[in-house]
């Protein structure tokens, strides 16, 4: 491992950033990526074909995620054997993890496309977009082996300390993705289902192409096609970090497909307006996002090494950085909202709902730089079953509560739905400094012992 990829010695910040921004450069991309999708349809398709596409990718992105965030297992599981010098058994987690992952994939693969028609009325799809949603979500359900092993070359990468590799195979699937659109959508009229070959497609060959690029990289430990196999040890391990990990984004995930089942049920231009404000979030949220993801790699390797003290830093110096671009994201996202929402879209009514969905997305920046940073630092510490607990309170007991209760309040607005997701970061966040008060009151308690140690022999 060199210098690059060692996050156990060096400057703190400056490492961080220095991994972040690829990830952070991937994830915009990766931004792009869905939110071309939308753009092309917006412009060149029906707002039907934008219901649609809102709908089944916010239900593709949310079923990505679980396979997204158990595949931080992976992360969190290989970045700490490298962080204990443990190189050796870098080929193991990999190929156990490629087995563990295609086998989940192919089963998706199988499922999406057999239910999508129930997830679709499950999700109150408009009645005029409700057969094009379930085209997408059939299309992209069929590819979703693919959008699983997209997301494991990453998982896999950013565990090495290696955010680069991630960054090129985002930048091929936005490419392949754009040139999908357009021709799809804006050459063939395509609409929604377009879309949904684009994105398949362009996961395909970014996973090919990535493939080939690996295969002739030195990767600096020892890796054999005979280590794909499902080592029981390995994968215990990944699904023990991952799960809880996995399951927290299933249900704020779930949250949030309530929030646009709620929407939905107030017409095609509420539906399409909250479809193009959460692709525009994708962009807003790019800085504490990235940090999240880095945060997770740099914590664990120096959990590993037993270098609590660069662990805590990283997070305090993510949480300065993350808050500088959260409050002008706060000032674009309230006080623009409509010239961003506009990128993605042609009807005045959806571009002025996305707008005024889009301003509660704007306070919760302020929020977000912690919480995200919180989320990671808990990742890469391996105290993933706090992270799923404060998930789920944050989902269930405060953001569908107050959609529920906001969606009842006359007038209804988006805007007042919408505050759903800043009132659940909040509560979020409380309890996040909740577990740090425990943790510090027991890292002392620990030392405590340990100064005492050798006067009790």
């Amino acid at each position: 491992m060199n210098d690059k990829t060692n996050f156990t010695q060096g400057r703190i910040l400056l490492t961080l950033m220095r991994f972040a921004l690829p990830v952070m450069f991937a994830m915009f991309l990766q931004a792009m990526y869905g939110a071309v999708d939308l753009f092309v349809v917006g412009k060149f398709a029906t707002p039907e074909d934008v219901s649609a596409v809102s709908t089944g990718s916010m239900i593709m992105m949310t079923l990505a995620n679980i396979m997204t965030s158990m595949a931080m297992g992976t992360t969190i599981y290989f970045g700490q054997q490298i962080g204990m010098g443990k190189t050796k058994k870098g080929g193991e987690i990999i190929g156990a993890s490629i087995a563990l992952f295609a086998t989940l994939g192919l089963v998706m693969s199988i499922l999406i496309p057999i239910f999508s028609t129930g997830i679709a009325s499950i999700m109150q799809a408009p009645a005029d977009a409700f057969d094009k949603t379930v085209a997408y979500c059939r299309i992209c359900g069929g590819g979703m082996i693919a959008i699983v092993a997209y997301n494991l070359i990453g998982a896999i990468f950013r565990g090495m300390g290696d955010s680069k590799t991630p960054l090129m195979a985002v930048g091929i699937a936005c490419v392949a993705n754009i040139v999908g659109d357009l021709v799809l959508i804006a050459g063939f009229g395509l609409g929604a289902s377009g879309a949904a070959i684009a994105t398949v497609g362009a996961q395909v060959i970014s996973v090919l192409c990535s493939v080939l690029i690996v295969s002739r990289r030195k990767l600096g430990f020892e890796f054999r096609r005979s280590m794909i196999r499902f080592n029981k040890e390995i994968i215990g391990h990944v699904l023990r970090l991952g799960i809880p990990i996995a399951l927290q984004d299933f249900l704020v995930g779930i949250s949030f497909l309530v929030i646009q089942a709620i929407v939905n049920t107030l017409g095609v231009t509420a539906s399409a307006g909250v479809g193009v404000a959460e692709k525009v979030c994708g962009f807003i949220m790019l800085v504490p996002t990235a940090f999240m993801q880095s945060i997770s790699a740099f914590v664990a390797q120096n959990v590993g090494a037993g270098k609590m003290d660069r662990a805590y830093k990283a997070l305090r110096g993510a949480i300065m950085v993350s808050f500088v671009f959260g409050i002008s994201m706060f000032a674009v996202g309230f006080f623009k909202g409509s010239l961003l929402t506009g990128l993605f879209a042609k009807d005045q009514s959806v571009i002025l709902a996305g707008a005024e969905y889009l301003k509660s997305y704007a306070i919760d920046c302020l929020f977000t730089c912690f919480l995200f940073c919180f989320i990671g630092f808990y990742n890469g510490c391996g105290n993933t079953s706090f992270v799923m607990v404060q998930g789920i309170i944050g989902a269930f007991a405060v953001r569908i509560p107050v959609c529920f209760l906001m969606s009842k309040w006359e007038p209804v607005t988006l805007f007042h739905i919408g505050l759903a997701t800043p009132c659940s970061t909040v509560a979020q966040i409380l309890l996040c400094f909740g577990f740090l008060f425990l943790l510090s009151r027991k890292k002392k308690a620990q030392e405590r012992i340990q100064e005492k140690a050798p006067e009790n022999p």
